[in-house]
């Protein structure tokens, strides 16, 4: 009888683990699907895990690198050295792949404003305005500023865009977040559970909120949106772009009425003593943080043929919004990098604050910048 007990309590703790596992592996998953497509591609990684002996896996390494390691005894007397290598590693960028618009979203000569808080979450405010054409390509109300090493035409920019919304049935927006962990700053005293630096799985404070405001816009002004609510960049930061490519090659193929893809991100900006702060515009209903359009090209040697057509439309909406909310914008930047923005000429990346925001905050932004995405498709495409 002992034994029989020894097992069920053996069985029970069995069960708890792999239930505690399959929550990990599915955390972050928008949706039911989301959640099999994670347990489908970590379950077999897991169960060769367990024929190794290795079952935490607690330094990340893949499971090529474990068996190269278990090689030779000298080499796995090595492993957390070679962990801590890849570590490093990992936090810089491949030469070809898509870098973090944060990193450089910081266009030249902005003159920050400063304004008084309204979301008290303790972390100060600025409005962040061009003062000066200087260092800007400028096409009507829209300021752009290029890293490319190419002199970019203000006319051509100032092209009507090619994208247009259609009468077929299906979704016509595509809302994604290639790194939906990052995650704003509530007021102190929230339940927010971090994930990482200013990331979190928790979508009431993560990016995936300002995706669901912008969703909710467009749906009520008559646009049908697919919004994927999977956080592609946990539980690996490495890698996240892949992954959403994949994502927008499949909503692209399964609904072939989608025109446009929105990849939405928030910044993170600090200044010259690297002292964080937050970025608002005042706003007709209230403190809204400031949004930039980030725009991919060819520039790293990647093909993206149609580039320019996503600089229109970033032209475009950034003009039609300077008209109502003047500060709402900042400046376009344009980049070398791609961001998968050449699966459809009507992408664009939007950054919806930064990490010091409050999420109210990025959640107003949204919605403004969707009712005027509305408006401006909308006109296009009449």
């Amino acid at each position: 009888m002992e034994s029989i007990a020894w097992t069920s309590r053996l069985g029970a703790l069995a069960l708890a683990g792999a239930t505690l596992w399959a929550l990990s592996v599915t955390a972050g998953s928008g949706s039911p699907k989301g959640a099999v497509q994670a347990l489908e591609r970590e379950l077999p990684l897991a169960l060769l895990r367990w024929e190794l002996g290795d079952l935490a896996g607690g330094d990340d390494l893949s499971v090529p690198t474990v068996l190269t390691l278990g090689e030779s005894p000298l080499l796995l007397s090595a492993r957390q050295a070679v962990a801590e290598l890849r570590s490093r590693r990992d936090t810089v960028e491949e030469p070809d792949a898509p870098q973090d618009p944060a990193q450089d979203t910081e266009p030249v000569r902005e003159t920050p404003v400063t304004v008084e808080p309204t979301a008290d979450n303790g972390v100060p405010a600025r409005t962040l305005v061009p003062t000066t054409t200087e260092g800007y390509t400028v096409a009507g109300l829209a300021y752009i500023h290029s890293t490319r090493s190419d002199t970019l035409s203000a006319a051509e920019a100032a092209k009507p865009f090619s994208a247009r919304l259609s009468g077929e049935a299906g979704p016509q927006v595509l809302i994604l977040h290639s790194h939906g962990s990052e995650c704003y700053t509530p007021a102190p005293g929230a339940d927010i559970l971090y994930s990482g630096n200013h990331r979190s799985t928790d979508s009431r404070y993560n990016v995936v909120l300002a995706g669901d405001a912008m969703a909710e816009e467009l749906e009520m002004a008559g646009i049908p949106v697919l919004h994927d609510r999977t956080l592609y960049d946990y539980p690996s930061y490495s890698g996240a772009y892949d992954r959403s490519l994949a994502a927008i090659e499949t909503a692209l193929a399964e609904y072939p009425s989608i025109h446009f893809i929105l990849d939405v991100h928030r910044d993170a900006i600090e200044d010259a003593e690297g002292n964080e702060y937050k970025v608002i515009s005042e706003t007709g209903q209230g403190s809204a943080a400031q949004l930039t359009l980030v725009v991919g090209s060819d520039g790293s040697g990647l093909p993206h043929p149609n580039w320019m057509e996503n600089l229109r439309l970033a032209v475009a909406l950034q003009n039609q919004i300077a008209g109502e909310e003047p500060t709402l914008m900042r400046p376009i930047l344009l980049r070398k990098s791609r961001y998968n923005q050449h699966a459809a000429a009507g992408s664009l990346l939007v950054e919806v604050g930064a990490a010091g925001n409050a999420p109210e905050e990025a959640e107003l932004a949204a919605r403004l910048f969707a009712r005027q995405l509305a408006e401006l498709l909308q006109g296009a495409s009449k």
